[in-house]
């Protein structure tokens, strides 16, 4: 089964005043299936924010359905947000009260039983057992962020958001907060994730969506996506001093980016790296290094989300 279905779903926000009314979601339509991970991406104001916020019931969507677990947002009010947790992107908190009190809290407020809490075990989850007694306001950042994610699992959804969770967060703090939701997701926890490290999508995520001024402009499996651009950069450091690139590279894309230094991309399906090198030697230069860089990531996301690339991108729309 899918963890969330969203058909057609679309906010517009009106303008004041002669201000014209702002589209943050136009149609899109997207399905997560149960147990991945996905990737929700997309630049600043592309409506992640937005989707998500209609998902847990904080803004009310103008057209369109949406589901969680099954459960219609607005036929199932209670049902899908009992399903759902979120740890949103700004730290908010109420800062007299402790770790400890406010999972409690949270979990009052779902109608848990004392007896079945588990306040306890996930502050011990998110290494935060020896400030379960000490006030919200004296946390650190990292802390914080950490208490957010506990807050959001105090009653066992089996859909969890994390939207920008790593933000502003140090290195070993990231490192901490991934293997949680690794052991989360391998319980089988459905984890979606909106985040501008695009490194942790490309590494974490079965599965990949792409917003854009409010449209999905892709949506498909990780592996798949990164294949759309089947290029290759080769940059080899020569011994010798070019002052202009050799003849023998005309065939490719190829530029000095220094006195001893060439850069060639390639399509991987009509050239390869021993060809590149072969001409190189052709040339008579004397090869002293050479690496390469894969698409990546980011190379896919900049080129669906640039404006002198919107018409392309929207006929890959899923």
């Amino acid at each position: 089964m899918n963890a969330i279905e969203i058909k057609n779903l679309t906010k517009i926000y009106k303008g004041a005043g002669k201000s014209p009314d702002k589209h943050a979601l136009k149609g899109i339509d997207l399905n997560i299936r149960a147990g991945s991970i996905f990737g929700l991406l997309g630049p600043n104001g592309a409506g992640k924010s937005t989707t998500i916020n209609i998902l847990a019931g904080l803004v009310n969507k103008t057209s369109g359905n949406a589901s969680i677990w099954g459960f219609d947002i607005n036929d199932n009010p209670r049902n899908a947000r009992a399903n759902i947790g979120v740890v949103p992107q700004e730290l908010v908190f109420d800062a007299f009260f402790t770790p400890r009190e406010m999972l409690e809290i949270q979990a009052g407020m779902y109608g848990i039983a004392p007896a079945d809490r588990r306040s306890d075990e996930l502050l011990e989850a998110v290494r935060l057992t020896p400030q379960r007694d000490a006030y919200a306001r004296t946390l650190s950042g990292g802390m914080k962020r950490r208490l957010l994610v506990a807050k959001a699992m105090v009653h066992a959804p089996p859909v969890l958001i994390l939207d920008e969770p790593t933000a502003g967060v140090d290195i070993e703090l990231r490192a901490l907060l991934w293997s949680y939701v690794r052991e989360l997701h391998a319980k089988g926890t459905t984890i979606v994730l909106t985040t501008h490290y695009l490194e942790e999508a490309e590494e974490l995520c079965d599965e990949i969506a792409i917003i854009n001024h409010g449209e999905v402009i892709a949506c498909e499996p990780t592996s798949s996506l990164l294949s759309r651009i089947n290029e290759k950069e080769i940059i080899v450091d020569v011994a010798e001093t070019m002052e202009s690139l050799p003849e023998s590279l005309s065939a490719f894309e190829a530029e000095l980016s220094g006195p001893n230094r060439l850069q060639v991309k390639i399509s991987q399906e009509t050239a390869n790296v021993g060809q590149v090198l072969a001409q190189v030697g052709a040339a008579g230069l004397t090869i002293n290094d050479i690496s390469t860089r894969e698409t990546d990531l980011e190379d896919i996301f900049l080129q669906l989300t640039s404006e002198n690339n919107a018409a392309v991108s929207k006929k890959r729309a899923c």
